[in-house]
């Protein structure tokens, strides 16, 4: 299988070399500095104590995609009118189109772009990028695909290269629930520079998190959405099974790009404003991410 994947950081580069490693012929479109990484030595994977080489295609033009039967996009969901544009001339009319990222509405909105079903894909994984072309995996890979054309076989084709799959009808719901995850994590982790575990160290900013929650759950109920009961369990355990993990927010701090923020706390933000609510956390971490960002 022809596989390309539209905006490779440390999450395409992830399952790009695990698709590598099952066979599949893998095109990764990216930065300058990966094409070039990847052209001098291969793609760089650190998972469970080993380090490998893959060996994939990479460039920065979105031709790279023409004649592939897999299209991941993992572009930030600011990026999305963009990587639609650039991909809409290549894209085969049989190819099966993912969008793994973050926040919400962000299948649909390439859908209406391409003119084709995308399925969006809720992702659970903890990578980061070390350098240009060297992956580190620090735990998780879960994927778990809407139910759509083609979403059966496709996850057929990530269970046999070691990518625990599924196909839900519920992918709206999880994704809603990764949403709340990443707006209790990643800003305070971007703000501080610091990995989940140093943060849970700190009460005080466990009670910080426990409100970026609630102000979470309220507007999810708002809009009809019925979040798991164990919603803080479940960051809390994330936090306690990768203590060392820095939020993909922090990552993109720390290399002077601007986040994607505005669609995970701003996206609460803007909903709660809809419907009269307070959310002032999100706010604050909000504003407090932005002003951390590069200008």
């Amino acid at each position: 299988m022809r596989v390309a994947i539209m905006g490779a950081g440390a999450v395409g580069c992830y399952y790009g070399a695990m698709l590598a490693l099952a066979g599949h012929r893998v095109d990764l479109i990216g930065r300058e500095a990966l094409v070039t990484a990847v052209a001098a030595r291969g793609l760089i994977l650190e998972k469970g104590g080993r380090q490998q080489t893959v060996a994939l295609g990479a460039g920065t033009d979105a031709g790279v995609a023409a004649s592939a039967d897999l299209v991941l996009i993992c572009v930030k969901a600011q990026d999305n009118d963009h990587a639609a544009a650039a991909l809409r001339p290549h894209l085969s009319p049989g190819a099966v189109v993912l969008s793994l990222q973050n926040g919400l509405g962000n299948a649909a909105h390439l859908a209406a772009q391409l003119g084709r079903p995308v399925l969006p894909v809720v992702v659970y994984v903890a990578v980061q990028m070390a350098g240009a072309g060297h992956v580190v995996h620090h735990g998780r890979g879960e994927l778990v695909l809407g139910d759509g054309p083609a979403a059966a076989d496709t996850a057929a084709v990530f269970r046999a290269a070691g990518i625990p799959t599924e196909v839900s009808d519920q992918t709206e719901a999880a994704l809603w629930t990764k949403l709340v995850i990443n707006c209790a994590l990643n800003p305070i982790s971007a703000i501080t520079r610091l990995p989940y575990g140093r943060i849970f160290a700190d009460p005080d900013a466990v009670r910080m998190l426990r409100q970026v929650v609630d102000e979470c759950s309220r507007v999810a109920q708002a809009e009809g959405v019925g979040l798991p009961a164990d919603i803080w369990d479940q960051v809390a355990r994330i936090a306690a099974a990768m203590p060392e993990q820095i939020s993909s927010t922090a990552q993109d701090i720390l290399r002077g790009r601007r986040t994607e923020i505005d669609h995970l706390n701003g996206d609460i933000v803007r909903r709660a404003l809809r419907h009269g609510l307070d959310v002032p956390m999100n706010g604050a971490l909000l504003a407090m991410v932005h002003l951390v960002e590069p200008a």
